[in-house]
C-alpha cells in the first residue's frame, strides 16, 4: 500500500461564505481520503493558516472583498513547498478558468458541479495531476489584465480614478518606489507606453 492509501490528503479551505464552510467541512469529514486541516474566511486568514499549518491541497473561492484568487495565489506561489490550488467558485465568468491556470492554480471546479466532483478533483490534485474544464489555451492571455497581479490591478484602477503615484503610494502606505515599480510592471505586461493607453486597456476590459 502507497504512502497516499495509508495517509489522508491534507486539506485547507478559504471561502467567504459560512454556508460552504460548513458544507465543505461535512463533506471532508465524510470522506476518509482527506484531512481537514483549517478553514479561514479570507485571504489574510489562510495564509497565516499555510504557514501555521502547511497542507497539501488548498480549496479557495475567488472573491473574498478586499482580495481575489489571483491575489492569493500569486502570493502562495511565492512560497518554497505550498500547497496545490484548486479554485472552488460560483463565479460564472468563462475567463475565470484560464486566469486560474495562469495565476499558477492547479485546478477549477464550478459550485454548480456534483460534490463528488470537488473531493475527486482533491484526490487528483494531491497526485499531482491539474484539472480544467476545457479551454483553448490561446485565450488564456486574450485579456491582458489576467496577467496582472492584485497590487498591479489595485493601482491600475487607481490610476484610472486620476490618482497620483504619491497619491496612491499614500493610500497604500507603501513607498514612491514601489508604486513606480508596479507601474512599470502593469506597463510591461499590457505592452503600452503610458498612463492613457494603460488606463484605456483597463475601461475597456
Amino acid at each position: 500500500m502507497n504512502k497516499r492509501a495509508e495517509q489522508p490528503v491534507r486539506v485547507g479551505v478559504a471561502d467567504k461564505n459560512p454556508l460552504i464552510q460548513a458544507a465543505l467541512k461535512h463533506l471532508l469529514s465524510a470522506d476518509s481520503r482527506f484531512e481537514l486541516i483549517h478553514v479561514a474566511s479570507d485571504c489574510e486568514g489562510f495564509m497565516r493558516n499555510i504557514e501555521r499549518e502547511p497542507v497539501e491541497v488548498g480549496v479557495i473561492g475567488w472573491i473574498f472583498g478586499v482580495c481575489d484568487g489571483r491575489y492569493l495565489l500569486d502570493h502562495l506561489n511565492a512560497l518554497e513547498q505550498g500547497p496545490r490550488i484548486i479554485v472552488y467558485t460560483g463565479d460564472e465568468n468563462r475567463m475565470v478558468p484560464s486566469q486560474v491556470m495562469a495565476h499558477g492554480g492547479a485546478a477549477f471546479v464550478s459550485k454548480s458541479e456534483q460534490p463528488a466532483v470537488l473531493l475527486d478533483t482533491i484526490a487528483t490534485v494531491a497526485e499531482g495531476r491539474m484539472v480544467f474544464p476545457f479551454i483553448d489555451v490561446r485565450a488564456i492571455y486574450d485579456n491582458p489584465l489576467a496577467t496582472l497581479t492584485r497590487r498591479e490591478l489595485e493601482v491600475l484602477a487607481d490610476l484610472a480614478s486620476g490618482r497620483t503615484n504619491k497619491q496612491i503610494a499614500r493610500d497604500l502606505g507603501v513607498s514612491l518606489n514601489t508604486i513606480k515599480f508596479h507601474v512599470r510592471n502593469l506597463f510591461q505586461k499590457l505592452g503600452v507606453n503610458s498612463r492613457s493607453q494603460a488606463i484605456a486597456m483597463y475601461l475597456r476590459s
